[in-house]
């Protein structure tokens, strides 16, 4: 009977230990949990407002206002327009002199 309860005993003892440890993991992974939450929430925050920055970036009065001022960019018109021409090739122009 002793040795049975000693059996017993050694069986509790480590199925408490184990418990314990199980129950520490557990709540390891559930700070783990939260703090991963947390993190995505911050970064869906940070998303969302970085979407806003690019559409307000993109409007056209912006874009044509940083061209401007940046670039040094100008309105094209007729007086600053360079027209080329194209010259035939001399490749076709060849082959035009064959019969």
């Amino acid at each position: 009977m002793t040795r049975l309860n000693v059996l017993l005993l050694v069986a509790l003892i480590f199925s408490s230990i184990y418990l314990v440890r199980v129950s520490h993991e557990s709540r390891r992974l559930f700070a783990e949990l939260d703090r991963a939450r947390n993190e995505e929430r911050l970064l869906d925050n940070e998303f969302e407002r970085l979407k806003s920055d690019r559409q307000s970036q993109a409007t056209p009065l912006r874009v044509e206002k940083t061209a401007r001022d940046k670039l040094a960019m100008r309105t094209a018109t007729p007086a600053v327009t360079q027209y080329i021409s194209r010259a035939a090739p001399a490749s076709a122009a060849a082959g035009s002199d064959r019969p």
